[in-house]
């Protein structure tokens, strides 16, 4: 069918799954990377393989009414990995084939995806590197976020951690964890608390310190009021900047950085600090829906 719209086009397909075996050979003849994926290891992996082959990526994901556009993985800009550090828990975001889409969706992110590419490709206009477009099917509206380079990103960072490609089905939890590791664990969950419990305890007025461990671009999106905003890699530096004296409860985006932060609290001498279970989205959900999500 593309033959028929263009019949100059050079188009090679692939009867194969994209792993990490593969990706690195695959990404590597092309200029630029479209990903249009809906599953977040093939995302991680995706983005990955873009820094490492220095490949950029132009994004795309669509979930119901909304869309979002980016281009990851340019040495100017940053990569997926910048803004989304840790995929979500397993089934907490579902699927397009499970959440359903709005059926023009797809065509309208994937034209902005094809412009940007073309845009790369030939070196004219302004790509969306280090912008987050957001498009709401439902109120025919354009955000855009400016994000930034995190400095300490494994995989684009000053120091990366990550030069190959790894198991991205187990990094995103799809799969079973050891038992060592489901062990290691379990010992956080009894210091978790829930977006009802806090809000009971705020609207009665209880002290209680909120620890945003977040980076800056994302509280600019969304914000529990009150919370102070630490990012996680700044906290071993800054952890006395915190009160002993005061129950404390840390979030993140979905509570797997904030889990960390717990854990590291504890580490130093912190005993009334607990973790805020699904982070600012749960909180979002349950508590103040008038805030956008990303």
């Amino acid at each position: 069918r593309l033959h028929d719209l263009n019949p100059h086009v050079e188009i090679d397909t692939y009867e194969t799954t994209v792993t990490s075996e593969n990706a690195l050979d695959l990404f590597k003849d092309y200029d630029v990377i479209l990903d249009g994926t809906d599953n977040f290891p093939t995302r991680y992996l995706v983005n990955d393989a873009c820094v490492l082959t220095g490949k950029p990526n132009a994004y795309g994901s669509i979930f119901r009414f909304e869309g979002q556009a980016s281009v990851f993985g340019t040495k100017e800009g940053p990569c997926y990995r910048c803004l989304y550090p840790e995929p979500p828990p397993p089934g907490l975001v579902p699927s397009c084939a499970e959440g359903g889409v709005l059926g023009v969706l797809p065509g309208i992110i994937g034209v902005i995806q094809a412009t940007d590419a073309i845009k790369l490709v030939t070196g004219i206009g302004e790509p969306l590197i280090g912008r987050f477009l957001i498009y709401d099917a439902l109120k025919m509206r354009f955000r855009e976020l400016k994000l930034r380079k995190d400095p300490d990103c494994p995989v684009c960072g000053t120091h990366p951690t990550v030069t190959k490609l790894i198991d991205y089905e187990q990094f995103c939890g799809i799969r079973p964890e050891p038992a060592a590791a489901q062990q290691a664990g379990a010992a956080v969950n009894e210091w978790e608390t829930t977006s009802v419990d806090l809000k009971k305890r705020l609207d009665a007025g209880d002290d209680v310190f909120i620890l945003d461990v977040r980076e800056p671009n994302e509280y600019q999106i969304c914000k529990i009021p009150g919370s102070v905003l630490i990012p996680l890699g700044e906290l071993p530096r800054r952890y006395a900047e915190l009160p002993k004296d005061k129950d404390i409860v840390a979030h993140c985006k979905m509570g797997g950085r904030s889990a960390k932060a717990t854990e590291f609290l504890q580490s130093v001498g912190f005993k009334r600090v607990k973790n805020l279970k699904g982070g600012i989205l749960d909180w979002i959900d349950r508590v103040d829906p008038s805030q956008p999500k990303y």
